[in-house]
């Protein structure tokens, strides 16, 4: 198997901020650990301190809620299970100790299960907030047009974050009204966008882009300012950003808003089936995680259509 540069950095270590660099020290020094085993841990705490930072919090703030969500942006990168478990084992000692450090002041070790056992997915949004966020961007913000179309996406398509930044121009038709999004494995779907998304995506590219491309050749559809591909970092930080513009008392990811796509379509009446192909899902059970419901929707349901009540 021939390895890229792109692995090889990925595999490496990132430089470790100050709380998780103190907590590998006492890995090494006072428990032992070999160096391997040290730099192992560094990997995966340095994925998860990623994410505790695009939801901009501190250590202090650390929950089951961030794990969660940290977790599902590993399935939504395509880890596996067992690898999701691995980081999971990593995080749950990293805990362990910020509680015995007194950083964190209730220890939650207990309350994370094996992953097996988790719907690995964010809580979803109801459509008011879903409405709330996407109406956040201000038109006369500096990014208006370019965080407004990748938020209308988002949500329009159910899109996975890397999904989004990966988009290129040529997979967008304007005129029927459609994607063609290149998922896990290299799968292509397409998915219909509404004419909202349309016109909001249609309106960045015919203008903001046009600013941003440093680099003609440049096919990505949403740059950074500096004219490269925008990174899925960035995409979380805009999603965090409007989140709190919309006053959403929500941890909100781009994951959210997937999941937030397909459950709404479920509610709508969608078939099981559809919003499979839409999101992309090679198993339909996977797809199920998406069909939980409110209580007051059951109810309604169980008047609608018990014969006796």
């Amino acid at each position: 198997m021939i390895t890229t540069q792109k692995q090889i950095q990925s595999d490496r270590p990132k430089v470790p901020p100050p709380i998780i660099k103190r907590y590998l020290d006492y890995l090494f020094v006072e428990c032992g650990l070999a160096g391997s085993t040290v730099s192992s841990y560094q990997r995966d705490l340095c994925r998860f301190w990623d994410t505790v930072n695009d939801l901009g919090l501190t250590a202090s703030e650390l929950g089951v809620d961030v794990v969660r969500q940290h977790l599902s942006r590993l399935r939504d990168e395509g880890l596996s299970v067992s690898s999701i478990a691995r980081h999971l084992t990593s995080i749950r000692m990293l805990l362990r100790y910020l509680f015995s450090e007194k950083i964190i002041l209730k220890d939650i070790v207990s309350l994370l299960d094996s992953p097996k056992k988790w719907r690995l997915v964010p809580d979803t949004l109801n459509y008011r907030d879903v409405h709330h966020i996407l109406e956040a961007p201000e038109e006369n913000a500096e990014f208006y047009p370019r965080d407004k179309a990748i938020l209308e996406l988002l949500y329009a398509t159910g899109m996975r974050v890397s999904e989004l930044v990966d988009l290129t121009l040529s997979r967008i038709n304007f005129n029927v009204g459609y994607v063609r999004v290149i998922g896990k494995g290299r799968k292509e779907r397409i998915v219909p966008v509404g004419s909202t998304a349309l016109a909001a995506t249609r309106n960045y590219i015919e203008t903001q882009r046009k600013e941003l491309a440093r680099d003609e050749s440049t096919e990505a559809v949403f740059l950074s300012r500096t004219g490269r591909p925008i990174d899925r970092s960035a995409v979380w930080r805009i999603v965090r950003k409007y989140t709190q513009h919309a006053d959403v008392r929500k941890k909100v990811s781009p994951h959210t808003l997937r999941h937030s796509f397909a459950t709404h379509l479920l509610q709508g009446g969608a078939d099981l089936r559809v919003v499979q192909e839409l999101l992309g899902h090679t198993d339909v059970s996977t797809t199920q995680i998406y069909t939980h419901v409110d209580d007051s929707r059951l109810k309604a349901v169980h008047r609608k259509f018990h014969p006796r009540q």
